[in-house]
């Protein structure tokens, strides 16, 4: 057979594959989670959610919103929403990243960013418990926080905690599915 007969019999092979019999072979071999990419994910999280909260805190500064000292008022109850939406556009756009580097499994790429944020914390936290107050890398860093004194776990706390950790997860695997799209826009071209 000739060069180009042989070319075109494999063309004819390749577009014999359905759309569908071609991504799930793909999504076999290089499906599953891409720890690099979540990772990378996770730095994108900590870096948008560390540029909003700048954001915030200096316009809240600006209008003079720093002024009250009731943990309950109207401010308080405002800085917290806007914490929780910060951290949920941060790991929306963590879950992106992963979904759009790792290829495959967006949601589950934006679940791995979440877990490896919640690790990062939990880690940080206990080496503070562990180490003191002198080594607590969460209490040293001044970030806004949700009005909630750090002895006290109240009904207040709990909820907020509740809604930081239901909403980070949902924006992370919103993400995460949203960043794979691009590439399933491109499979329909190629496949055409």
């Amino acid at each position: 057979m000739a060069a180009h007969e042989t070319a075109a019999v494999q063309e004819t092979d390749r577009r014999s594959f359905g759309r569908s019999e071609v991504l799930e072979r793909q999504r076999e071999e290089f499906g599953g989670f891409s720890w690099g990419a979540d990772f990378f994910g996770w730095l994108s999280a900590v870096g948008v959610a560390t540029l909003l909260t700048a954001i915030v805190a200096a316009t809240g500064a600006a209008i003079g919103l720093t002024k009250s000292s009731d943990a309950t008022s109207t401010v308080g109850i405002v800085g917290g929403i806007l914490l929780l939406v910060v951290l949920m556009i941060a790991y929306y756009c963590g879950g992106y990243v992963a979904g759009r580097m790792a290829r495959f499994n967006g949601p589950r790429q934006g679940i791995a960013v979440w877990l490896i944020g919640l690790l990062v914390t939990i880690v940080l936290a206990v080496a503070g418990v562990i180490f003191g107050a002198k080594y607590n890398v969460l209490s040293g860093l001044n970030l806004p926080r949700i009005p909630v004194g750090e002895g006290s776990l109240t009904t207040g706390g709990l909820i907020a905690l509740a809604a930081v950790l239901v909403g980070t997860l949902l924006a992370a695997i919103a993400g995460g599915k949203a960043g794979t799209h691009f590439h399933r826009k491109v499979d329909r071209v190629g496949l055409s």
